[in-house]
């Protein structure tokens, strides 16, 4: 009960140990610090891990991307632009909207404006699929939207922020301006290999998907292991409730949004929308902020994919049995049609 010491006015900050000190949700802004609850060298370990799966995660992203399909999709660039305005729109005003609404103290807050200013992630490409999509379609929003993300990123955190009264101050910018433009590098990496060895391509997309959900887990496990208590903080139902509307509300809206603008793409501006960087977004949160600021939440991300991925799932079930029940009504219909066919012949 110890991990978690507030900072109240007119308080001891070391006698609060009760359950209040898991209580996310602030009605005025206090400040929330974390005692170190991982050793040095696990805190290491773990920042080690998230760097190198990102940058794996990275190369792969990049090894997916194609100069002449990006070249073709800037040229005509309505399915692109919707995407990109779905997905710096929608998410970043859902996530200030839903941080407002829980009245989330401010370092859950800024954890939740974070994810919600993230890029689209190479999982939105598999889901698209899943879906029917166009995968083609998805990967170069993907693309557009991390390359984009070094601007808009810290733009929309500056802008947003400004509704908070105590967290003007508390992003790093320079920090994850700097962590932005380093994931261009293996980008960067990835779509040379893509141009010069694009019989590699491939496997290296499959075995960095394989890495990063191998990896995302084990360090979810090892850091929730040793958090121990301090994960209630994470748990606590504003941000359960957080982490489980906002891709639905990505997804709706993607949705609606292309629907609007008469978007043939629907279905894959929806996964593309709902679908947030979560490497990127764990691996900010962990270096970009002190341990004893952060604490427990960067695992919040973690928390959002794992409504991501059921929510996403529950869509494709239903999308794959409308379509079951579609072409099996039409199977009903065929036979219709012929015996009419052959009626009228006879006559």
């Amino acid at each position: 009960m110890d991990h978690i010491v507030g900072q109240l006015p007119n308080s001891n900050p070391m006698q609060n140990t009760s359950m209040d000190t898991f209580n996310v949700t602030s009605a005025n802004s206090s400040t929330v610090l974390f005692k170190p609850f991982l050793s040095p060298v696990v805190d290491k370990t773990i920042n080690v891990l998230m760097v190198i799966v990102l940058f794996i995660t990275m190369i792969s992203l990049g090894c997916t991307m194609e100069v002449s399909k990006i070249k073709g999709h800037i040229v005509k660039p309505k399915g692109v632009a919707i995407a990109v305005l779905a997905q710096y729109c929608v998410m970043p005003l859902t996530a200030f909207c839903l941080a407002k609404g829980f009245q989330l103290a401010d370092m859950a807050a800024v954890v939740v404006l974070i994810c919600g200013c993230c890029p689209g992630g190479t999982l939105s490409n598999i889901l698209a699929l899943a879906i029917n999509g166009d995968m083609n379609l998805s990967i170069v929003m993907t693309s557009c939207s991390t390359l984009l993300a070094l601007g808009m990123m810290p733009l929309l955190l500056y802008l947003y922020c400004q509704g908070f009264g105590d967290l003007q101050n508390a992003v790093p910018y320079v920090d994850i301006t700097v962590s932005l433009a380093m994931i261009l590098v293996p980008c960067g990496i990835g779509i040379l290999i893509n141009h010069y060895r694009p019989r590699y391509s491939k496997i290296i997309t499959k075995v960095g998907l394989t890495i990063m959900s191998i990896s995302s887990v084990a360090i979810a496990v090892v850091a929730t292991v040793a958090i121990r208590t301090a994960i209630l903080a994470v748990m606590s139902p504003p941000l359960l409730a957080t982490g489980a509307i906002m891709p639905f509300i990505g997804f709706t809206f993607g949705y609606i949004i292309s629907s609007i603008f008469r978007l043939s793409q629907r279905r894959t501006v929806a996964m593309e929308t709902g679908c947030q960087n979560i490497q990127l977004c764990s691996t900010i949160l962990k270096l970009a902020f002190p341990p004893d600021v952060i604490g427990p939440l960067f695992l919040f991300p973690m928390v959002y994919i794992s409504f991501q991925m059921l929510e996403a799932m529950v869509l494709i079930v239903v999308y794959r049995c409308h379509q079951r029940l579609t072409r099996k009504e039409k199977g009903k219909e065929r036979p219709f049609g012929f015996i009419q066919m052959e009626s009228s012949r006879s006559f």
